[in-house]
């Protein structure tokens, strides 16, 4: 399967993504650190990907880096510039996030489920908003679905929404949280398909997936996290052609 987008561009947008660090980074829930002392590198404009069993911290860390669950130590920088010291909101729309859920307002057409956040985060008027949903909608592949309500469009469709909504903030960094693993099958590569090209479109994302073939074809690099660490980062020769820890090697033996 090759992972190239099959959706035009219709302004030509090019994306200028900014570099994402992690520094120390430690979360937990109550006593239990769920993340320990997790630090990492993506460069401006590439995609990282991010594998490992159930429960390893992958989902928990992309929550800490937007602040839906505030890191008990370490430092998050976006384009150098801590992501702590900030406001959560104002962080929010540098940092966009997408979750397997599609969170969307089911009342809601899917311009209008774009449009909402432009106004009440970014304060734009009704007709700006609106304007650039349409665009933003376009521009993953629903530019005739802009008055379907959620109940009307696909599990695939319904993503791609949450991924305009996203988009339409104009984040510097997207966070990817296993936005395939609520789809039917058959819905998965039209996701990766959108994923990759923004990808190659210079966005600045890191993708928390299970889907291997996805992670070793359109990766910068790749992440394997176990137990609240990352065990192992490469490029996606090294971590599927020649790991070298035990961990990643009966990881891999076990999911390809």
């Amino acid at each position: 399967m090759t992972y190239t987008s099959p959706m035009p561009v219709v302004d030509g947008r090019i994306y200028e993504g900014s570099s994402l660090e992690l520094k120390d980074l430690t979360m937990a829930y109550g006593p239990v650190d769920v993340l320990r002392g997790v630090s990492l590198t993506v460069a401006p404009g590439t995609t990282t990907c991010v594998i490992g069993p159930s429960g390893s911290g992958k989902s928990t860390m992309l929550r800490g880096i937007n602040r839906l669950h505030e890191p008990k130590s370490g430092d998050v920088l976006i384009h150098g510039e801590s992501a702590l010291q900030v406001k959560p909101d104002v962080l929010r729309s540098r940092i966009g996030l997408v979750f397997q859920h599609f969170n969307l307002f089911p009342d809601h057409t899917a311009l209008e489920n774009v449009a909402l956040a432009l106004r009440n985060v970014k304060r734009m008027s009704k007709g700006e908003s609106r304007r650039i949903a349409h665009q933003r909608l376009a521009e993953v592949g629903l530019a005739e679905r802009t008055d379907h309500r959620p109940r009307d469009l696909s599990g695939g469709q319904q993503q791609r929404v949450a991924i305009a909504r996203a988009l339409a903030m104009e984040p510097e960094v997207m966070l990817f949280d296993e936005v395939t693993s609520a789809l039917d099958p058959e819905l998965v590569k039209g996701v990766l398909n959108l994923l990759a090209g923004l990808g190659q479109r210079g966005m600045t994302m890191l993708v928390v997936t299970h889907e291997m073939k996805f992670a070793r074809r359109a990766a910068d690099q790749v992440v394997f996290m176990d137990e609240g660490k990352i065990v192992e980062v490469g490029t996606p020769e090294q971590i599927f052609d020649a790991p070298k820890s035990e961990r990643l090697q009966r990881f891999l033996s076990e999911v390809l």
